[in-house]
């Protein structure tokens, strides 16, 4: 599948989609999975993934891009509305699904636990603490957050170490060892 053209049309058939899954599918669920923390959660961006591809396949052009690079366009777009859905649903966001009952932390646990981090995030350098937020807590690759940010990859790979240890330092004051 990798080597091959795929034409717009070829999505269209039952056998090319299911080659186009295989091909694709596991690293779209570990892109899902980063990005959103949640295995359920990323299995449905994987299958809307699909489903858009399926509805929208006369809009695959092999000459502009290839079919993985559209593809990983559609679960951009996905997970953005997946995180959009969740914050909508403030319950589902703090992992509140109603069938929340696998032994974890419960809500009173997961919610200091957030109010903790967030004031010790509040209280390190912003630069140090965007660094975190984006590749720590979100999950996202060191490199692209270093280009988001206009920032070589080693000066984000600082702003990480110094921050952990910031962060550190900040909640032993607070009185939690981290």
């Amino acid at each position: 599948m990798a080597g091959k053209v795929v034409e717009r049309e070829d999505l269209r058939q039952d056998r090319m989609l299911r080659a186009a899954y295989r091909a694709h599918g596991a690293e779209l669920y570990r892109f899902a999975l980063r990005r959103l923390g949640d295995a359920g959660a990323a299995q449905d961006v994987v299958q809307e993934v699909f489903l858009r591809a399926w509805r929208n396949a006369d809009r695959f052009d092999p000459e502009v891009a290839s079919l993985r690079v559209w593809l990983f366009g559609i679960a951009r777009h996905v997970v953005v509305d997946e995180i959009r859905r969740s914050t909508a649903r403030p319950a589902r966001a703090a992992g509140l699904a109603p069938a929340d009952h696998n032994g974890g932390p419960g809500f009173d646990e997961r919610t200091m636990t957030a109010t903790v981090l967030a004031q010790a995030l509040r209280r390190i350098s912003p630069e140090q603490r965007s660094a975190l937020v984006e590749t720590v807590i979100r999950g996202r690759p060191a490199a692209e957050v270093a280009a988001e940010q206009g920032i070589p990859p080693g000066t984000l790979r600082s702003r990480l170490f110094y921050g952990l240890k910031s962060l550190r330092t900040v909640m032993r004051e607070m009185g939690v060892e981290p």
